[in-house]
């Protein structure tokens, strides 16, 4: 049985006017409304200029003491977010270099701190002038980066030992070779990326290159020419020509009979041979002035504005001349890397002899696992750090902290004062001139390692790169980047007091 309704019927319908009207209303303004605004807006002009009259004198004052006052000397309003620890970010590699055994000899940061690159080859024992090697790149900001697949892979026929990014252009990379050349690669173009190259000249260096950078080029605004230290003795800079060589435009050579003698230095053998050189850094207070780390264990003040010619007899096309003025306290054991401060201001209320030091500071590191902290208006280190047992093989001052500085080690190592348990050494000369504030474990046993950079335009990366073919890109805490309020008059301060 079911039940079911009637059918249901339905009706649409629609109404409309067929007339409309518009209409306005308005309140009409109140008289005592008027009044009252009014009188709020009327000023007595002549009780505020009496009033204005009357405290100038103090507020003059006080605008002046606030102008004068250094209490926020060299502090700079930080966006990003608070770091507290400092972590690895990422462990790069190319595994066809980690298979033929090779190492991380050199890393550098382009131009917008995006991109890192590294150079494979050897510096250990190997047969290193014919072993095929690699330059690698890789960009952090790429989605999907792949820390096993570089963004770009250049074949080189000899061991890179040295690279070094064009300070603007961020696609050219310079590298020097075991064999004594030197060869710019554009990154940008992937099928042939060699731009310009020395070949094999009576120009080219003798020996391997272990250093190359760029330098700014007054007659031709903003290109630069490449400079190359090798241990043949030779600092040489380069320029490009439109045949996509690279031509000898000046040149160096660091000779034993023109080095200045001082009563310290002993153990050299003065002679008219060529000194091999190994590290350089340019003064960020005097862009004549650069410092040279040698074989035989000497930090070396010289001026690209030297006229002596050198001694030693090259072969050159053009005539080399000798640069050093002054040799400095030497290490035990060969210098492999020197660092000129980058900070040069003159704070007020410190007097002008700790400023000067202050702004020729630089550091050295070698063979003898000690850190020597000079000035350049010194013969005598102003500190000196035992750091290791092992080599150092180099140290880098912080681009943002003036009393920070990192160092890279050939081991772990712990004596009767301090344990480190890394490779990695940071150190903030604010906490303690005498162990690091954090030593980072870079690689496994006593693995070295070789190179590492600070990011300029991103301070809180810095790599490092190891005998393992690995390079590990680290991400500094808050305390290693911030720059304390007074922290150059502590610098100013120390430089003054350890001279005193």
């Amino acid at each position: 049985k079911s039940c079911q309704t009637g059918k249901i019927s339905t009706v649409d319908s629609a109404a409309q006017s067929h007339t409309s009207r518009d209409a306005g209303v308005q309140t009409d303004q109140s008289k005592d409304a008027l009044q009252d605004f009014q009188q709020e807006v009327q000023v007595d002009y002549t009780s505020l200029l009496s009033f204005l009259q009357g405290v100038e004198d103090a507020v003059i004052k006080e605008l002046n003491k606030n102008w004068k006052s250094r209490a926020f000397d060299g502090f700079e309003v930080n966006w990003t977010d608070q770091n507290e620890t400092v972590l690895c970010l990422h462990t790069l590699a190319y595994p066809a270099a980690q298979d033929q055994a090779l190492q991380v000899t050199s890393v550098s940061w382009n131009a917008t701190g995006s991109v890192v690159a590294c150079s494979y080859g050897r510096l250990d024992s190997g047969d290193w002038s014919t072993e095929k090697s690699y330059v690698c790149t890789w960009n952090l900001d790429r989605r999907g980066l792949n820390p096993q697949r570089p963004d770009l892979v250049v074949d080189v026929p000899s061991s890179v030992m040295c690279l070094a990014f064009h300070p603007s252009q961020p696609s050219l990379i310079a590298g020097g070779l075991f064999s004594g050349e030197l060869v710019v690669w554009d990154t940008s173009r992937t099928e042939d990326p060699v731009s310009w190259r020395t070949g094999i000249t009576d120009d080219t260096h003798t020996d391997p290159v272990y250093q190359v950078d760029w330098l700014p080029d007054a007659k031709h605004g903003n290109h630069a020419r490449l400079l190359s230290v090798s241990t043949d003795g030779k600092i040489l800079v380069w320029r490009e020509e439109r045949d996509g060589r690279l031509a000898l435009a000046e040149g160096f050579a660091v000779v034993a009979q023109q080095i200045p003698r001082i009563t310290q230095l002993k153990k050299f053998t003065w002679g008219e041979a060529a000194v091999g050189v190994t590290s350089l850094s340019f003064s960020h207070f005097d862009p004549h002035v650069f410092v040279v780390g040698v074989e035989g264990g000497y930090s070396l003040k010289c001026s690209t504005a030297a006229e002596a010619p050198a001694l030693h007899r090259t072969g050159s096309s053009l005539p080399l001349r000798a640069p050093a003025e002054l040799a400095f306290s030497p290490h035990a054991g060969p210098v492999y890397s020197v660092s000129c401060s980058p900070f040069h201001r003159h704070v007020l209320g410190i007097d002008a002899g700790a400023a000067r030091r202050a702004r020729n500071l630089f550091l050295s590191c070698g063979t003898d696992g000690q850190v020597h902290l000079h000035s350049i208006l010194q013969t005598q280190p102003l500190l000196s750090l035992q750091l290791s047992k092992k080599y150092l093989f180099c140290v880098r001052w912080s681009p943002v902290r003036p009393l920070v500085f990192a160092a890279a080690s050939g081991e772990g190592n712990c004596n009767e004062w301090f344990c480190f348990i890394g490779d990695v050494h940071l150190f903030d000369l604010e906490k303690s001139p005498q162990k690091p504030a954090l030593s980072l474990k870079q690689a496994a046993g006593e693995c070295p390692v070789y190179c590492l950079e600070f990011n300029i335009k991103q301070p809180r990366l810095l790599a490092a790169g190891d005998a393992t073919g690995t390079v590990k890109v680290w991400q500094l805490s808050s305390d290693f980047t911030e720059q304390g309020p007074r922290e150059m008059n502590h610098l100013e301060q120390l430089a003054s007091e350890t001279t005193d």
